[in-house]
C-alpha cells in the first residue's frame, strides 16, 4: 500500500523542475560566477539577493545549501518567509537562537535564509543587524527580496549585493519545452506564448499554471490556458479598448460585461491587462501617457471598493472622451 501512495502522490511541478545545482540556474551568470567562488571555498559572505519574483532568487540560496552541507542541508539551515513572520520576537528569538548554535559540519558556520526580507519591520531589521554582526563568526545569512531599497543600509553595507534579473522570452521557452518534453506534453504554440505573457517572467507561474492547464485537458490550447488562469484574453480587451476609441460604446460595452458577468473575471483583472494593451495602442506617446493615468486612477477607485461595472465602465467613458477629443 506504501509504494502505491508513493506512485499516486502529485508533485508540484515548480518543485519538481526547481534547478539542484549552480550549473543549472537560468540566465543569472553575473551572479552565478561570482557564488560559485564563494561556495568552493566554503567561505560564502553574507548576500542580499534582489530581484522579481520567480527569477531564481530562493532556488540559488536553496542550491547553496545543498552544496555546502551535502545531505545534512536541512540541519544546518534555517528558512523563514519573512512575510508571514515580519515581527522584531521572530528575529530576537527564532533566528537569534539559531544563528548563535555552532555548526556540526565542515563548513564552519550554518546558513539563515530569510525569503521576502523587504517585508520585514524596520525595528526587525534593525534586531537583524545585530544579530548579524555577533554572530558572523558561526552564522551567514542570505536576504532575498524584490526591493533592495526596503532594506536599511545597515544591513547592505554588511551584504554582498547580487541582483537578478528578468528573464527573457528565450529563457523562459526553454524551460517550457523541458517540462513539456518530460511530461510528455501535447501543447500548442499559441498556447506557450499565452503562458510566457501571462507569467510575465515568472517561471513558478510558468510550471504552475502548465501544471494546472494539463491536469484540465490532454491537448493545452490558448483557451484552456486563459480558462484556469482565470484571466482576461488580450484579444478581447484589445477589442474592447478598440472599439470604444472608435466611439462605438455599446459594443464595447458588451464586451465588458461579458467579461465581467459570464466569464467571472475580475475588475482588477480587466484593469490590468487594460495597462498592458495601452503600450500597443497606434496612438502618440503622450495620449499613451494620459491613458494610463487615467487607468491607474480608476484601478485605485476599485481597490478602495469601488463597483467594478462602474468604475470600469467609467474608465471606458474616459477612452471615448479621449477619441472624441
Amino acid at each position: 500500500m506504501a509504494d502505491n501512495k508513493n506512485e499516486n502522490k502529485i508533485v508540484v511541478w515548480a518543485e519538481k523542475y526547481r534547478p539542484q545545482k549552480l550549473t543549472e540556474i537560468i540566465n543569472q551568470k553575473h551572479a552565478i560566477e561570482r557564488i560559485k567562488a564563494f561556495v568552493k571555498d566554503k567561505n560564502i559572505p553574507h548576500m542580499l539577493f534582489a530581484g522579481p519574483a520567480g527569477v531564481g532568487k530562493t532556488t540559488t540560496a536553496l542550491v547553496i545549501a545543498h552544496e555546502l552541507y551535502g545531505k545534512n542541508w536541512r540541519g544546518n539551515t534555517l528558512e523563514l518567509n519573512a512575510s508571514n513572520e515580519r515581527g522584531i520576537d521572530v528575529v530576537r528569538n527564532k533566528v537569534k537562537d539559531f544563528a548563535r548554535t555552532k555548526t556540526m559540519s565542515d563548513v564552519g558556520y550554518r546558513m539563515i535564509i530569510l525569503d521576502e526580507a523587504d517585508a520585514l519591520t524596520s525595528e526587525a531589521q534593525q534586531a537583524l543587524r545585530r544579530t548579524m554582526e555577533t554572530y558572523a563568526n558561526v552564522s551567514r545569512f542570505i536576504l532575498i527580496c524584490n526591493w533592495s531599497s526596503h532594506i536599511i543600509e545597515p544591513i547592505q553595507s554588511r551584504c554582498a549585493i547580487f541582483r537578478f534579473r528578468t528573464l527573457s522570452e528565450a529563457d523562459q521557452i526553454k524551460f517550457l519545452d523541458r517540462i513539456v518534453k518530460d511530461e510528455n506534453l501535447k501543447i500548442a504554440d499559441t498556447a506557450k506564448t499565452a503562458l510566457i505573457y501571462l507569467a510575465e517572467g515568472d517561471l513558478r507561474k510558468v510550471a504552475n499554471m502548465l501544471q494546472a492547464s494539463a491536469a484540465l485537458k490532454k491537448k493545452i490550447t490558448e483557451d484552456v490556458v486563459y480558462e484556469v488562469t482565470s484571466q482576461a484574453k488580450p484579444e478581447d480587451v484589445k477589442n474592447m479598448i478598440g472599439l470604444t476609441l472608435k466611439g462605438n460604446f455599446a459594443d464595447a460595452r458588451k464586451i465588458l460585461y461579458d467579461m465581467l458577468i459570464k466569464q467571472g473575471f475580475s475588475g482588477e483583472d480587466i484593469v490590468r491587462e487594460i495597462h498592458k494593451q495601452i503600450y500597443d495602442l497606434d496612438i502618440t506617446e503622450q495620449a499613451k501617457v494620459e491613458l494610463i493615468q487615467k487607468t491607474g486612477e480608476y484601478e485605485y477607485r476599485l481597490s478602495q471598493g469601488g463597483t467594478p461595472v462602474i468604475q470600469l465602465e467609467a474608465l471606458l467613458a474616459q477612452f471615448l472622451l479621449f477619441a472624441k477629443g
